[in-house]
């Protein structure tokens, strides 16, 4: 992990489902082959991100965790340093996610917030 602690302090958890429905029917969204991502702006002053990854994903809860714990190591490497002010972020895993190296799924992640435009 290459992000500081004080650049993954400006990352708030997003716990709220309602937040997360929200995101996902009027935000922005990008599928890649490791990773969906989808953003909103917010009013709050700081950037808040989430992770999911369904049953439908992957069935056996450990894979899930393991999917979740490679995506919150790419989020703090790439969204400390490339995320917006004021944004909401959700990244879902995929299938494909597991077993991605690790510079692909991040490249993945880059490439997805450009392609939304909440990119810096």
């Amino acid at each position: 992990m290459q992000a500081t602690k004080d650049q993954l302090k400006n990352l708030k958890p997003l716990i709220k489902r309602g937040d997360f429905l929200k995101i996902g029917k009027s935000g922005a969204k990008c599928v890649s082959h490791g990773v969906i991502l989808q953003a909103m702006p917010n009013d709050l002053g700081h950037s808040r991100i989430g992770f999911t990854v369904t049953k439908k994903t992957e069935m056996s809860a450990v894979k899930r965790n393991r999917i979740k714990r490679r995506l919150r190591a790419a989020a703090a490497d790439i969204l400390s340093l490339h995320a917006k002010e004021s944004t909401d972020y959700v990244l879902i895993g995929r299938q494909g996610t597991s077993v991605r190296p690790y510079e692909t799924l991040c490249n993945d992640l880059k490439y997805c917030l450009e392609k939304t435009g909440y990119a810096k």
